[in-house]
């Protein structure tokens, strides 16, 4: 019999001094309240974070296992499929700025998170960072330091990850490369001189590397105009806590448009980086040559988690830039417009002053 699905929705959370809605204060387990100041803590438990057995459930379980209802709105323009609370204000798309139809929203299943790392930076935080980091770069617009102090123009977006967890074992074929040095007679302009030659000594080499491998993540949501940056998507996971939904509030939360199978096959080749820098340092040497590599995974589990970032976005003469901040780091990236104009009169004041010094010298 196939297993029904949870139903979630995520409801706006009043506070019950005064009826407002609790939000999510980064930096805490609490939810605050704006207006009257009232704190509610969320109850953490690092064993609630949930690893699902893989093979079991993509072959097994069946789809609705591990799985809720979640409200989505998705954007036609770039392909992101993006949730929030019932009352949140902004209806465009984070990436695009697309307009959003709250009326088109469609309720979709997707596998409950089994974790997620919690913001660590309030918005103000964020601005604060994004205004430093455009204060710090020569030839920005003027518009672009406006758009720094804009409290709309940043968003906290909560990201979809797979992250996999397996034993690995590796049987292996390769060689071994030692350094040694030859004295050479080289002729140069200078006449014959003599130099130390670096070169390579190879011998045959087998074994087996055996380990587990903890947390490979694949990001689950490519269907965007940009991908995030590399620069900024490295977390701290020991900071990962148990799934609850109040961590949500007053943030939007990405749905997944990767599959958990795909995700699964793109996990590999990160497996397989692992499992070669571990048989190079089984070979030992100074160099290694890998000419065979037998991967076998065992034991492979799963988790969906979520991941915090600030994403602020910018249109310059018909052109968007991204600019993001880990949630949890502060780290910091983006591609900046030029200002034609600044680094057309700075061109011009040396120019002048060249001819300037110029006239004097002559």
């Amino acid at each position: 019999m196939q297993e029904t699905p949870d139903v979630f929705s995520e409801k706006k959370k009043p506070c019950p001094n005064c009826g407002a809605e609790l939000t999510y204060k980064p930096g805490t387990h609490q939810l605050g309240c704006g207006y009257c100041g009232y704190e509610e803590f969320i109850e953490t438990n690092k064993t609630s974070l949930e690893e699902l057995e893989l093979a079991h459930y993509l072959e097994l379980v069946g789809q609705y296992a591990h799985t809720e209802t979640l409200e989505v709105l998705h954007c036609k323009n770039c392909g992101a499929q993006q949730h929030s609370e019932e009352n949140y204000q902004s209806l465009h798309c984070i990436y695009c700025s697309e307009p959003l139809i709250k009326e088109e929203s469609a309720s979709e299943q997707w596998i409950r998170p089994g974790g997620l790392i919690p913001f660590q930076l309030d918005a103000k935080k964020g601005r604060q960072l994004f205004k430093n980091w455009v204060k710090g770069i020569w030839f920005a617009p003027n518009s672009l330091k406006k758009a720094a102090l804009d409290p709309e123009a940043m968003h906290g977006v909560y990201l979809p990850y797979w992250t996999f967890d397996a034993d690995l074992t590796a049987d292996y074929r390769g060689q071994r490369g030692d350094y040694y040095y030859e004295t050479q007679r080289v002729k140069t302009k200078n006449g014959v001189q003599t130099q130390q030659v670096r070169k390579t000594r190879w011998r045959s080499a087998s074994g087996r590397v055996s380990g587990f491998v903890d947390d490979v993540l694949v990001n689950a949501a490519e269907k965007r105009a940009e991908a995030i940056p590399a620069k900024i998507s490295h977390w701290r996971m020991d900071d990962l806590v148990g799934y609850d939904t109040k961590y949500l509030s007053g943030f939007v939360t990405e749905k997944y448009t990767v599959s958990l199978k795909e995700g699964h096959k793109r996990s590999f080749a990160q497996v397989k980086s692992i499992a070669h820098n571990w048989i190079r340092r089984d070979i030992g040497g100074d160099t290694q040559r890998i000419s065979s590599a037998d991967i076998n995974l065992a034991n492979e589990t799963f988790k969906h988690v979520l991941l915090p970032i600030f994403i602020s976005n910018y249109t310059f003469k018909g052109k968007r830039y991204h600019f993001y901040i880990n949630g949890q780091t502060g780290a910091l990236t983006g591609k900046r417009p030029y200002s034609f104009w600044k680094i057309f009169f700075l061109v011009l004041f040396i120019g002048v002053l060249i001819l300037i010094l110029a006239k004097f010298a002559g």
